[in-house]
């Protein structure tokens, strides 16, 4: 069983159906006890950083994920999933989790903020969640904002827009990506595909 974590925000619907797509048994859930019970999680996010955060902490949510992460369960983020993993953000105001060292940043050019739309992802570890990607593969975006972690060694994927960013993080039990799996097609089922292959052991 994944678990989505529930918090108030996110797409859970579209997380939930793509997972059942690849023969997943997803699980939508804000019940601490059954994460911990779940094989992998995933944190999706829609919307500002504070807002998440927040409703993170007022779910009593954030020691429980702190804990299973540290502890070694698989962990995929999307978009504010993956932004929420760092330590701050321009964005807000709240400190982030803090799992990875690193900030937040907006961009800042000419071209159209948000990014919506299809982006190439190129891939700069050979992460397991990434596994059957090839490299240059279009995935589906939606954001004005983009990690920039302290480690350079933890990016496993990165994206240009105006300029070259991290669009993806990998250590560990842990794998995040700016860009929605659940979006993107075959590409984005091929990275769900392999999380629930991981989660499973």
């Amino acid at each position: 069983m994944i678990a989505i974590v529930d918090y108030g925000m996110g797409n859970l619907g579209s997380v939930e159906k793509a997972l059942r797509a690849v023969a997943a048994e997803p699980v939508i859930t804000g019940d601490p006890q059954a994460l911990e019970q779940a094989s992998g999680l995933i944190l999706p996010g829609v919307g500002a950083f504070d807002d998440c955060m927040s409703g993170l902490t007022q779910s009593g949510l954030v020691t429980p994920l702190l804990e299973l992460v540290a502890a070694g369960k698989p962990f995929l983020g999307i978009c504010l999933g993956l932004q929420m993993l760092f330590e701050r953000s321009e964005e807000g105001k709240s400190p982030g989790l803090g799992v990875f060292p690193g900030r937040v940043e907006r961009f800042r050019h000419e071209l159209k903020i948000p990014q919506i739309g299809w982006n190439q992802v190129w891939v700069k570890q050979a992460a397991p969640h990434l596994e059957g990607v090839t490299d240059g593969s279009w995935f589906y975006f939606v954001h004005s904002y983009y990690v920039v972690p302290e480690d350079p060694s933890i990016v496993a994927t990165t994206t240009e827009y105006g300029h070259e960013f991290c669009s993806g993080v990998w250590k560990d039990n842990v794998f995040a990506s700016q860009f929605h799996p659940e979006k993107s097609q075959a590409a984005g089922l091929q990275v769900l595909g392999n999380f629930k292959r991981l989660a499973e052991g």
